[in-house]
């Protein structure tokens, strides 16, 4: 079976070719990549190289194939899985194995599984540790994003609060509590978003604040309060730019008690301490932002956390029960991680967009891996569509949408490429 894939040869040295995979094993598993959702974590791969913890020494003469963020479909199952699964079946995959006590996962440490391919082969170790899961959403890009989706449920379930006289740790938010969002206007803010007001944990109030009023507009948009009350939940949202005092208004919000969970979406200093002094009895900051800088700090009250409880947890990523329950939640139509998308592109234009991934605006890049397709702005559609067809006709199916992917604008592109 011949695959086209994007490998990793050494730092900044991507390759996108076209190759043969080997005859599967009784225990592994042909299958067919459809969507992978670009992370920047293979932007710090690539820039690494061999000097990332995942990634093997030897990528110069074994490739590794990159991209983490996959679903797809089974094309061929081994012997040793037959009887769990078969040809045809939807499968998303949680990268973070921790097998056999090493930082080995797809997208990072193997020569044949990654998700920016059109075809891989996925090796024992997956199905064996439970990280092959199976999808039965309609869309394949919900799948891809299952994986950032359960970062989010694990930092909710990581969150953690205590009572008086007792030493045992209650682990999640406070269910009917109060929580605050900040930095959130964000693409995996507007995912927790989504999340905190349909999971089944929720806060009775929940702020969402930024400094950008344009994607505050368009979180409510998107997410209204008027939808989270039908949940039970109220739904603020706050511009701190144009607070007079932003910790005292927010704090103002609680009736003066202070926050039971703060989550921060920024590695940014004042946005960490402001976070800090919004914190009420036995409140949990959760440091949600993964920091480039090893020396990133910033200053935590003390006297707080001896005197009232307060504490700080923060979370790299989800477990394999995290993605499975926001699978679940992406196929009962519960949750829908479409907002976090922006761009639209084909596997031809991985390279160039995972190395240049910080420089470019807007939140998530889905990629089709069996098709060729300029990384393209969502909002650019209708202006392209002045000239192309296809890009008029999807630039119509997002406007039925609040101008958001969707399966149907998935299955237009997918079935006027030629691979559905």
């Amino acid at each position: 079976m011949k695959t086209k894939a994007v490998r990793l040869y050494g730092k900044e040295d991507l390759r996108l070719e076209e190759f043969e995979l080997p005859p599967i094993k009784e225990n592994e598993i042909l299958a067919r990549v459809i969507t992978d959702s670009l992370c920047m974590s293979s932007f710090k791969e690539a820039e690494q190289g061999s000097e990332h913890k995942r990634v093997p020494a030897d990528i110069a003469e074994k490739p590794v194939m990159i991209g983490h963020e996959l679903c797809g479909e089974l094309v061929e199952v081994g012997a040793k899985w037959a009887g769990k699964f078969k040809a045809g079946d939807k499968f998303s995959i949680q990268p973070a194995l921790n097998y056999n006590g090493t930082l080995d996962a797809p997208g990072y440490s193997y020569p044949y599984i990654g998700g920016d391919a059109t075809y891989i082969i996925i090796p024992n170790e997956v199905p064996e540790l439970g990280c092959l899961l199976a999808y039965n959403g309609e869309a394949y890009f919900h799948g891809s994003l299952g994986e950032p989706m359960s970062c989010i449920a694990g930092a909710f379930h990581a969150s953690y609060h205590t009572e008086a006289g007792s030493y045992a740790h209650k682990m999640g938010i406070v269910e009917g509590g109060s929580m605050i969002m900040l930095a959130a206007a964000g693409p995996m803010g507007m995912g927790a978003i989504d999340y905190a007001i349909h999971c089944d944990r929720r806060p009775a109030l929940l702020v969402v604040t930024d400094i950008d009023e344009a994607r505050l507009k368009r979180c409510e948009e998107l997410f209204t309060p008027q939808e989270a009350a039908k949940n039970g939940v109220k739904l603020v949202y706050i511009n701190t730019a144009k607070a007079e005092n932003a910790k005292e208004y927010l704090i103002g919000l609680t009736g003066g008690k202070g926050y039971d969970d703060v989550f921060v979406f920024a590695p940014v200093r004042p946005v960490v301490e402001l976070g800090d002094s919004l914190l009420g009895r036995d409140g949990c900051l959760n440091f949600f932002a993964g920091p480039t800088d090893p020396q990133f700090s910033a200053v935590m009250n003390f006297y707080n956390v001896h005197y009232a409880s307060t504490h700080i947890v923060g979370t790299s990523g989800g477990n394999t029960d995290d993605l499975t329950e926001c699978l679940e939640m992406m196929a009962q139509g519960r949750i829908n991680p479409a907002a976090m998308i922006t761009h639209i592109g084909g596997l031809d234009c991985v390279i160039e967009t995972t190395l240049n991934l910080p420089k470019i605006p807007g939140g998530k890049k889905l990629i089709y891996t069996n098709i060729d397709m300029p990384l393209t702005p969502i909002a650019d559609f209708e202006t392209l569509g002045e000239t192309d067809e296809l890009f008029a006709n999807l630039a119509q199916i997002t406007a039925r949408y609040k101008g958001l992917w969707s399966a149907e604008a998935e299955k237009y592109l997918l079935t006027a490429k030629g691979v559905l």
